[in-house]
């Protein structure tokens, strides 16, 4: 964003302002930059362009008649006519948030589209066998699948279903807690054949595949009694679809949930005897949203299908 886009300067003014009929994307967009501080992580944010983000934000300072931004060494940064339209800009989201949850509460259709968003491990090694029953019994309903480890908001209706690994707080969602999904380590056959089964006694030995910045695992290993560090690792990654593939090429010794460790034909579970954490699962969705057709067909036949991979179904919410 140039100059032209987002004034530098907080007295600069635009013209007479006119937001009679102001446009809501021009507002979540304003939103979005002002919460992000920055082009590039509001575009991302709403899966929008940069060029698309700055036209936008520049109509909506010349619907309000001055610069709301101006450009610092760490990003953009509201000015004082922007800090004056941050609030009233999120009681505006607040309300269109709630009339489209209401509008969607009481869509009686089957048909359309149901947006899920869960980890990139569940997107894409166990939801895809389910969504194949879902489609067969259920042609109808198109799904869209967010591929994320971040906690999309669904009362900004980012999504209707969340697969989540924590247990949400906010009142106006609904959980389910489906289970808990275990998790081993896993080693490639002809690795092993390599470099020998790993034992409690010497994992210094073997090649490790471990998380770049997150402390996970490191904690996880000192709780069993092994004092390591990030350089313990040969090879880290954040990504966990890229950190399963490296186990499945023989990079080293990885873990996974067995759901999905299991049916990898190629790799062996090893040292079954060091006790690991289970990754919990609960299945969410907006109070408003769980009465619509299309979305509790789908909250129900994720609630039986991810039951029958981990145990005995929960009691329905």
């Amino acid at each position: 964003m140039n100059t032209k886009d987002v004034a530098a300067s907080p007295s600069h003014t635009i013209g007479a302002p006119d937001i009679r009929n102001l446009d809501w994307n021009l507002v979540r967009s304003f939103l979005a930059v002002a919460e992000t501080g920055s082009l590039t992580g509001a575009a991302e944010q709403l899966a929008s362009s940069q060029p698309t983000l700055s036209r936008q934000v520049a109509s909506f300072e010349a619907a309000a008649g001055a610069a709301l931004f101006e450009r610092t060494a760490r990003g953009l940064r509201l000015t004082g006519a922007g800090e004056a339209l941050l609030e009233p800009a999120r009681q505006i989201q607040a309300a269109f948030n709630a009339l489209t949850l209401a509008a969607a509460g009481r869509d009686e259709q089957t048909q359309g589209s149901v947006r899920i968003t869960a980890s990139e491990m569940m997107s894409a090694y166990v939801l895809p066998d389910i969504l194949v029953r879902l489609r067969a019994l259920h042609p109808q309903i198109q799904i869209d699948l967010v591929a994320s480890n971040r906690v999309d908001n669904l009362l900004e209706r980012e999504a209707d279903i969340a697969l989540r690994m924590v247990e949400p707080d906010q009142g106006a969602l609904i959980a389910r807690r489906i289970g808990a999904f275990p998790l081993a380590f896993y080693a490639r056959r002809d690795y092993l054949a390599r470099r020998g089964r790993p034992s409690l006694h010497g994992p210094a030995g073997h090649d490790w595949i471990g998380y770049d910045r997150s402390p996970v695992l490191i904690h996880g290993f000192r709780g069993a009694g092994f004092d390591i560090t990030r350089e313990f690792f040969a090879f880290r990654t954040d990504n966990h679809i890229v950190g399963w593939n490296a186990v499945l090429s023989g990079l080293g010794i990885g873990i996974a949930m067995r759901c999905v460790g299991d049916l990898s034909p190629e790799v062996e579970r090893v040292l079954p005897e060091l006790p690991l954490p289970e990754l919990p699962i609960w299945l969410t969705a907006h109070r408003e949203l769980r009465d619509t057709p299309r979305i509790r067909i789908v909250f129900d036949f994720l609630a039986e299908a991810l039951s029958a991979c981990i145990g005995p179904a929960p009691r329905a919410v």
